[in-house]
């Protein structure tokens, strides 16, 4: 078992490695979250990006020791057939419809990543999620763009993550494309195992839904998990995306501590 200990909010430690345990989205005020947690993953950036003025806002109620992390531009990996589209701001119109999503070589795309790290440079962002929809499927056109994407944007000081959905993405494809691409491989652990990354992201979107409360016994199982990926050189997220996520990350929060 590795050594656990708290210093800022939740943080604790695997190893030697900083293990930053928070939620996706918002879960109560920002004043009281950032007390509550050391991290959290943004979902407002996938719907539309905020102001920079809200932006600047969210940085300067937090600590320098709070870690933003965010999820890119639904302009990016959905195409304007996903239901999620219906929170932009401005409709996309009929004849650019072929023009969004699913990384392809476009104008609109690429303006899309632009405002997106434009944002995560603001926050000063940790990390930047690129979660995929199921109907991403890895076709020929997919991955050559997915490569060509990557392969252009400036990484910056962002850990890129990428998040496949889906069973048709085998794990040595995967493997291959996060290693060609210096994405680390971001998963719901309880579905699946990560194939690549010196570091970890983890998303828990509940074993049956986002309306489920984890169990005594699924934390206990996290735990074996974590210890399984010991190895991780860091920094390492779990972050908690179901109707729990606030009640659910501290009580996992507490049973580390606990178990130190």
């Amino acid at each position: 078992m590795w050594p656990v200990r708290r210093t800022t909010c939740n943080l604790v430690w695997m190893g030697q490695a900083p293990l930053f345990v928070g939620c996706c989205g918002w879960t109560e005020a920002q004043a009281r979250y950032v007390q509550d947690f050391p991290t959290l993953e943004l979902q407002t950036t996938f719907y539309e990006p905020p102001s920079n003025i809200v932006a600047e806002r969210w940085r300067a109620k937090a600590s320098t020791e709070f870690r933003f992390c965010m999820k890119a531009w639904q302009l990016i990996t959905h195409t304007p057939a996903s239901p999620t589209y219906r929170r932009l701001k401005s409709e996309v119109s009929a004849t650019e419809r072929d023009l969004y999503g699913s990384f392809r070589p476009t104008e609109q795309v690429w303006l899309a990543w632009q405002r997106t790290k434009e944002v995560a440079d603001i926050l000063q962002a940790e990390v930047i999620v690129f979660q995929c929809p199921r109907s991403f499927l890895p076709n020929r056109e997919n991955i050559r763009n997915f490569i060509a994407f990557f392969q252009q944007i400036d990484h910056g000081k962002q850990t890129l993550a990428w998040e496949p959905r889906g069973d048709d993405w085998s794990p040595s494809l995967v493997r291959d494309l996060c290693a060609e691409n210096n994405l680390v491989h971001c998963v719901d652990p309880f579905q699946s195992d990560p194939v690549y990354g010196t570091s970890l992201y983890w998303r828990l979107h509940g074993r049956s839904g986002y309306g489920y409360r984890y169990t005594d016994e699924d934390l206990t199982i996290l735990e074996a998990k974590l210890e399984a990926q010991a190895h991780a050189l860091g920094p390492n997220y779990v972050m908690f995306n179901n109707i729990y996520s606030k009640e659910d990350a501290i009580r996992f929060c507490a049973k580390l501590r606990l178990a130190a």
